[in-house]
């Protein structure tokens, strides 16, 4: 059986599923956005990888079908890198401690 959070065949929880309601926003700091092509489509299948502030990969997550990606970082400053078909692109954002929504877009090299 698998979870309804967990998507078929990837053991990433569902990037569009509901925040958790355990999930202590005055504690945490959540990097949530939509991957969207030139055209403001959204990317789905696309993979969204987390780099710390020196470049160091961190993390990576497959977008949902509506583009929808998500992590669990420290407060700070991080890059997103969206690689997908439509395209790749790159985004630096400084985060605090809750939600913090971005939009990241790509672009064909």
């Amino acid at each position: 059986m698998t979870s309804p959070n967990i998507a078929a065949g990837c053991a990433a929880p569902d990037q569009s599923a509901p925040l958790p309601a355990s999930v202590d926003l005055e504690k945490e700091t959540v990097i949530t956005g939509i991957v969207s092509n030139a055209d403001g489509e959204a990317v789905g299948g696309g993979y969204v990888r987390l780099l710390d502030s020196s470049g160091e990969f961190t993390a990576e997550v497959v977008t949902s079908p509506e583009g929808v990606f998500r992590f669990f970082a420290a407060p700070g400053s991080w890059t997103l890198r969206a690689l997908s078909r439509a395209g790749n692109g790159e985004l630096t954002i400084d985060v605090t401690r809750g939600v913090n929504e971005v939009a990241l877009s790509v672009a064909a090299a």
